[in-house]
């Protein structure tokens, strides 16, 4: 019997043609896919995962691939669903990568090296204040963030006098703090696969901003990895679960080294227009994911 997975991958950006080579891919190899199949329309009924009339215990895998259509029913449901088939990523890896500060704790608990940060509870204004104090500069991250919302540099009390008010209006149960780290506002994305290079490129903040991330004005340009990001990624791969990641690596100036900032476990393909720029790793990320899944296959 032909084995048979399902996807759900977005389809802006270049997204629909990744998911058609994708699927032939998949096909060439005797395996089946079945599109377009977002979560958040499964209902669960006696045991059994269902959209439309297609059985999602029936799968032999599944690959989620989208960031931005997330929904907590959807979310939800994944967690559910992978207790039954597998999951690429597991849904264990992406709840962790999903929070910075469990993401950063991992990775500070395995020896990888990050910058420095705190946890604490919203009203704890003493802790803040000694924080601020010792490091001159930190900044706030929603632990739940993406794409740098939310990202706020606190520069000394009178900032953080400014800042309090909001943060204690909105629903946070805690504060993650980071160190403001000294960089040449530029990063490296390191793409890995299975345990494997796949890709790297930098991105750079944009004029008068420290923040290297395209949805805050960041842009993209061509960057050569060197053996010590590599392994850094791999490394940060590795102790967070995931069997696709996207690692972004900055170089502490002050430390002298480099540092996980953050990793992301729905790392973006190339679009057209990066393509034209020189950004050629497509074909090789479907090739290792395809392998990937045709293991992981083989395995269950």
């Amino acid at each position: 019997m032909r084995k048979r997975v399902g996807i759900w991958m977005y389809q802006n950006g270049g997204g629909d043609k990744i998911e058609k080579k994708l699927v032939k891919k998949l096909k060439e190899r005797g395996i089946d896919s079945v599109t377009g199949l977002n979560l958040r329309y499964a209902i669960a009924k006696n045991g059994k995962i269902l959209i439309d009339k297609l059985v999602l215990n029936d799968l032999d895998l599944f690959f989620t691939y989208n960031a931005g259509e997330q929904t907590q029913y959807q979310v939800y449901m994944y967690k559910t669903l992978n207790r039954i088939i597998p999951f690429i990523n597991s849904y264990e890896a992406f709840e962790l990568t999903e929070d910075k500060f469990q993401t950063t704790f991992t990775l500070k608990i395995n020896d990888v090296p990050t910058t420095d940060f705190r946890l604490c509870h919203r009203d704890d204004e003493e802790h803040l204040r000694k924080f601020i104090r010792k490091w001159k500069k930190m900044v706030y991250k929603p632990v739940d963030g993406w794409g740098g919302v939310g990202l706020t540099k606190i520069e000394n009390e009178a900032t953080l006098d400014v800042l309090l008010p909001f943060l204690n209006q909105a629903d946070l149960r805690f504060l993650y703090l980071e160190k403001f780290v000294d960089y040449d506002n530029t990063d490296y994305r390191i793409d890995i696969v299975d345990g494997e290079f796949v890709s790297c490129y930098g991105r750079k903040a944009g004029k008068g901003d420290w923040k290297t991330n395209i949805t805050s004005g960041g842009s993209v340009f061509l960057r050569e990895a060197n053996d010590e990001v590599v392994k850094l990624a791999k490394r940060a791969a590795k102790v967070t679960g995931l069997d696709i990641a996207g690692v972004d690596i900055i170089y502490d100036i002050k430390k002298e080294q480099y540092i996980v900032l953050e990793v992301n476990g729905i790392p973006a393909f190339a679009t057209p227009e990066q393509e034209k720029m020189g950004l050629n790793f497509n074909d090789k990320k479907i090739e290792l994911i395809v392998n990937l899944i045709e293991k992981k296959i083989k395995d269950k």
